[in-house]
């Protein structure tokens, strides 16, 4: 298994990384903030509202006071007794030696300079006095309509004005003490339930996303164990997943099928070049082994006899063209890897198996021979690799079977493909030779030839777009069927 040095200690680095560097604190703060955002908005317009509702309702009371009192054309002197009550309770009302006195409503005349009117031959009371001095132009309060904010004594009031018939101003005010505070206690409860939001909201949020976050975690796991070598592993499928994080699951996992088939067969490829590498140096180290024994006796003079020196040219004769076939069976697999394209054209496939069945009765005339292959049949095809396929086919029965033993050829067409057949009631290979009939060098039972013929088969039929298979068993003889398309392949 390959292992990337340190791959493993980088995920696992960004997998412990943890606040506000991670993706789960920085979805915490946004959620926290947005909510934040949304308590803050909602308390301003909720306080904001009260507070316009309330000093509505002191003004609405002021205003209608004001207009009643303007529009009653009465004096000062006429309106002496609607102060008695409130005179009384301003002296009367039990105060602390520090506390100032801070009445909910004030009624206070001023004259034209300002200043308060006694009434009911009494002095101002404080109240009036602070209001009096509190309003610095009784004029502007007394013209315009709208109520006016003033601070008595460090507590706030809402003033408004009018005029007697006899032309004396009056004041009237209203304490809004009791409505700051009611606001600012509003304010409190708000901020405090929103704090709580906030801290539950945090809260909620860690733990969705950790468990939405798992299958995010799931796949740097994944990727830490195929860093360290473990190309088995998968993202499992989470109990809940969304779809984003679901699709991404599925493509990761895909990209790591991928991955791992890419490295098994650039394994399985490697391994079948060293075995290919080995094998042919071993076959071509054979003739040439016989070569050099040869040419050795040559040049030391131990092939004196004309007889000997016949026999051993022969010999090198043998292996050179040995080594010369081998050679060129080797470019031609090498040429097929290379996908090289071929000529296709019209072949008549039927022609081509009576060819080959002619060939094998002139080399070995004694044996039984069966042909399927009347009329013509035509078929898309590089007419000189399927006369390889059938020679090697052929020259496989002449080789690895006695000259007694009958062999069938036959061609047909069916469900839009042809199908050629090469049989030969041979030993037959067990199941283990069967499995690796297509390998190169590959001799069943250590016997004659190279080993290179049926995996040349194989090429040629895949460089058609085609298939070959095996059907054989101890004692049942040998089937080698090549099926190839019935229309016009490319090159593959």
């Amino acid at each position: 298994m390959p292992r990337w040095p340190g791959a493993g200690r980088i995920l696992t680095g960004t997998r412990r990384k943890r606040g506000v560097h991670s993706l789960r604190g920085k979805l915490t703060l946004a959620n926290v903030a947005l909510l934040a955002l949304g308590i803050v908005a909602a308390t301003a317009v909720s306080v904001m509202g009260m507070r316009y509702y309330l000093l509505d309702q002191i003004d609405t009371e002021l205003t209608k006071t004001r207009d009643s009192l303007g529009g009653s054309q009465l004096t000062l002197r006429q309106i002496d007794s609607l102060s008695v009550l409130g005179f009384v309770r301003d002296r009367l009302a039990p105060q602390a030696p520090d506390e100032k006195p801070r009445p909910d409503s004030i009624f206070a005349a001023v004259d034209s300079r300002g200043e308060p009117v006694g009434l009911l031959g009494f002095g101002p009371t404080e109240a009036q006095r602070g209001l009096a001095a509190a309003v610095d132009d009784p004029d502007r309060i007394v013209e315009d309509p709208e109520p006016h904010d003033v601070s008595l004594h460090g507590a706030p009031y809402r003033v408004t004005g009018t005029r007697l018939a006899d032309g004396t101003r009056i004041l009237l005010a209203t304490s809004t003490d009791a409505l700051h505070k009611g606001v600012a206690k509003a304010l409190k409860f708000d901020l405090t339930i929103g704090t709580l939001l906030l801290a539950l909201l945090a809260c909620l949020t860690m733990l969705s996303v950790s468990r939405r976050m798992r299958p995010l975690e799931d796949m740097v796991e994944t990727s830490s164990a195929i860093a360290e070598g473990d190309l088995t592993r998968r993202v499992p499928s989470s109990h809940h997943p969304t779809q984003e994080v679901e699709q991404l699951r599925l493509a990761l996992n895909s990209m790591l099928h991928q991955v791992e088939s890419a490295y098994r067969t650039r394994e399985d490829s490697a391994a079948q070049l060293r075995r290919f590498v080995a094998d042919a140096s071993h076959e071509l180290r054979t003739p040439l082994s016989a070569i050099r024994g040869y040419l050795q006796l040559y040049d030391q003079g131990m092939l004196s006899d004309p007889d000997e020196r016949k026999r051993a040219w022969g010999r090198v004769m043998a292996e050179a063209d040995r080594m010369g076939r081998l050679v060129d069976e080797l470019l031609t697999l090498a040429r097929l890897d290379q996908r090289p394209e071929l000529r296709f054209r019209n072949v008549d496939v039927s022609r081509l198996v009576r060819d080959a069945a002619e060939d094998l009765r002139v080399q070995q005339p004694g044996r039984p021979i069966t042909v399927e292959a009347d009329g013509s049949l035509l078929v898309r095809a590089d007419e000189s690799g399927l006369r390889q396929v059938l020679g090697n086919l052929v020259a496989n029965v002449r080789i690895h079977t006695p000259a007694d033993v009958p062999v069938r050829l036959g061609v047909a067409r069916a469900d839009g493909v042809v199908r050629l057949c090469v049989a030969d009631k041979g030993p037959g290979l067990g199941p283990e030779d069967s499995a690796r009939v297509f390998d190169r060098f590959f001799r069943a039972g250590g016997g004659a030839g190279s080993g290179l013929g049926l995996a040349i088969v194989q090429g040629v039929v895949r460089a058609h777009s085609g298939e070959v298979t095996v059907r054989t068993a101890p004692g049942e003889g040998l089937t080698v069927t090549v099926t190839l398309p019935a229309g016009a392949p490319g090159p593959v």
